[in-house]
C-alpha cells in the first residue's frame, strides 16, 4: 500500500479564552490596592485614558473628557436596596460581559468618598504618615559599636552584629569567626561581651538562659539560687515547683519571687525593633445596616476614575495617516473595554457580596456564634454562577462592617451538625465557643478536651473529642496540662 500526504477537513469544537476574558477574569481576582496599580500602568499606557477631577461627581463638565452619554464606570452599586433586591436587581446580571454598556449612564458615588475607613469624616492630610519609621536591630546595634568600640575591635564587633537575628541571639561559632578574621578566640570573646551590654538587654546571647542571664545580671538579680534557677529552665517550663526548691535551696515565697521576677525578662529582646512597617488593611467593600435592608458598596476611594477622553481622539484623528488611525482606534477600543470591564467587576463583587450577606445576616446582626456553615458552591448557586468565579472574587478581599474588618474568605466554613438535627453551626462558631470556654476557665479546674467536646455536646454540637483537638491547636492554645502550667506560673 502507497503512502502519500493529502488533505482532509474536519470540524470540531473547542472552548477558547480571548485575552480579553482572561483580562477580565484577572481583573476580578485582584484587590482595590492590586487594581489600583493596574490601572496606574494602563493609565501611562494609553493616552486616550483620562481620569476625572476630585471636584466631579459622574457627570462630565467638558476638560475634554467623555461627554454625557459616554461610559463611565461603577463605584457604588447597591444603594439603599436590601440582600434580595440587590440580587434580583439589573446591577447583578449573570451575563455580564455580554451587556451593552453604550448607552449606560453611571455615578460615582460610594461610602469612601465622604467616610474614612472608620466611618467618620476625613480629616485631611494624614500626619501620621509623616512620622520617622523606628530603625532596625542592626542599625541600634550598629550605631552603638561606634560609640564603644574602635579599631579591630570595632571590625570584630561589626561582624558580631551582622550575625545576629532579628530575635536578638547570635547564630555563629566564635570559633570559627576568629578564624575568618584572623584574630584570637580571646579577642572575639571579649568583644562579644561588650556586645551583650548593649540595649536592648539581652541581645547577642547565643540561647535563652544566656538571654535571661544577661538582664539578670543588669538587674542585679543574679545571685546563685537565680542563677542555678536559669541553669534549669526545663524544670520551670515543666512546672517541677518542688525539685526547683530543692535545686536552688529557696523556700515556696523565694521562689515565687524567683519565677515572677524571670517572667519579667524578656526572651527576645531584638523584637522590640523593628522590621517591615505595617502595612494597614483597605476595606474593598462596605455593608451597612439601613431602613431597607443591608447596603453593600463597593469602596472606590483607592480607585482613580476612568473617563475615555473622545475629545482627545477626534483631535489626534483628524489629518492622521492611515497606521496612526488604525493605532488610535486600537487604544479607543482599549479604553472603552477596560472601563466596560472595571463596571462588570464592580457589578459582579457586589453580587457575591450580597449573596454572602444574605447567607450570613446572623453574623451581621448577633455575631460569630450565629455563624453559618458556607460553601462556594451555595453562593455559586444563589447567584447563577460558577465556583470558579466566586473563588476568584472573594480572593484578597475585605469587607468592612459594624463588626469589624474581615476577608470574604472567613465567611465560608464546613459545618458542625446538631445533636437534635436541626440544622449545622459554622466551624467558627464553634471555634468561638471553645475559645471562650479556655478564657474562662478556673486555674484549679482546668478542661480537658474530652470535657469540652461533652459541653458542646450538651449544647447540641455533635463534635468528637479530635475535632476539638484541631480547632484548639488551630487557634493557638495548648493542651490542658500546658495551660495548667501556665496559669501556675502566672500565679
Amino acid at each position: 500500500m502507497a503512502l502519500g500526504p493529502r488533505l482532509d477537513l474536519r470540524q470540531s469544537q473547542s472552548l477558547v479564552m480571548t485575552p480579553q476574558l482572561q483580562q477580565a477574569i484577572k481583573l476580578l481576582a485582584l484587590s482595590n490596592l492590586e487594581l489600583e496599580a493596574y490601572l496606574a500602568e494602563a493609565l501611562e499606557g494609553n493616552p486616550l485614558l483620562d481620569t476625572a477631577p476630585a471636584d466631579r461627581d459622574g457627570d462630565s463638565d467638558g476638560g475634554g473628557a467623555d461627554e454625557p452619554g459616554d461610559e463611565a464606570p461603577v463605584a457604588a452599586a447597591s444603594g439603599e436596596t436590601d440582600t434580595d433586591q440587590a440580587l434580583s436587581s439589573d446591577a447583578g446580571t449573570a451575563d455580564d460581559l455580554d451587556v451593552d454598556f453604550a448607552e449606560e449612564r453611571f455615578h460615582h458615588d460610594s461610602a469612601s468618598d465622604s467616610v474614612g475607613l472608620s466611618g467618620e469624616a476625613s480629616e485631611g492630610i494624614d500626619f501620621d504618615s509623616f512620622a520617622e519609621h523606628d530603625g532596625t536591630l542592626h542599625d541600634h546595634l550598629l550605631a552603638q559599636v561606634g560609640e564603644r568600640f574602635d579599631g579591630v575591635e570595632a571590625v570584630v564587633a561589626a561582624q558580631l552584629v551582622a550575625l545576629i537575628d532579628e530575635v536578638g541571639y547570635l547564630r555563629a561559632d566564635l570559633s570559627e569567626l576568629a578564624a575568618q578574621l584572623g584574630v584570637p578566640l580571646a579577642l572575639v570573646e571579649t568583644v562579644l561581651a561588650g556586645v551583650q551590654c548593649f540595649d536592648p538587654s539581652g541581645v547577642g546571647a547565643r540561647d535563652l538562659a544566656e538571654c535571661i542571664a544577661i538582664q539578670a545580671r543588669e538587674a542585679d538579680r543574679y545571685d546563685p539560687a537565680m542563677a542555678t534557677m536559669i541553669a534549669h529552665l526545663d524544670l520551670v517550663a515543666k512546672g517541677a515547683f518542688p525539685q526547683l526548691k530543692r535545686i536552688c535551696g529557696v523556700d515556696d515565697e523565694d521562689l515565687a519571687d524567683m519565677i515572677r521576677e524571670l517572667r519579667g525578662y524578656d526572651p527576645r529582646p531584638g523584637l522590640k525593633f523593628g522590621g517591615d512597617a505595617v502595612q494597614a488593611v483597605v476595606p474593598d467593600l462596605y455593608v451597612r445596616q439601613t431602613a431597607k435592608g443591608w447596603a453593600v458598596e463597593v469602596n472606590s476611594g483607592t480607585l482613580p476614575r476612568l473617563l475615555v477622553n473622545r475629545r482627545y481622539y477626534a483631535e489626534l484623528a483628524q489629518g492622521a495617516a492611515a497606521k496612526s488611525k488604525a493605532w488610535l482606534s486600537e487604544q479607543l477600543a482599549g479604553a472603552n473595554w477596560l472601563v466596560r470591564a472595571l463596571d462588570q467587576r464592580q457589578r459582579t463583587i457586589v453580587k457575591v457580596a450580597s449573596a454572602i450577606v444574605k447567607q450570613q445576616e446572623g453574623f451581621f446582626l448577633h455575631g460569630v456564634a450565629h455563624m453559618r456553615p458556607l460553601t462556594l458552591r451555595q453562593v455559586a448557586e444563589d447567584i447563577g454562577m460558577h465556583e470558579s468565579t466566586v473563588s476568584r472574587v472573594t480572593s484578597n478581599k475585605y469587607l468592612s462592617c459594624a463588626r469589624g474588618l474581615f476577608e470574604l474568605k472567613y465567611f465560608f466554613s464546613s459545618g458542625i451538625s446538631a445533636t437534635e438535627g436541626d440544622g449545622a453551626v459554622s466551624a467558627e462558631a464553634v471555634k468561638s465557643r471553645i475559645k471562650a470556654m479556655i478564657e474562662a476557665e478556673d486555674a484549679k479546674a482546668i478542661l480537658s478536651d474530652e470535657t469540652i467536646a461533652q459541653k458542646l455536646s450538651a449544647e447540641g454540637h455533635d463534635i468528637a473529642r479530635r475535632t476539638v483537638v484541631k480547632y484548639r491547636e488551630a487557634m493557638g492554645y495548648g493542651s490542658s496540662v500546658q495551660r495548667r502550667r501556665q496559669k501556675a506560673l502566672a500565679g
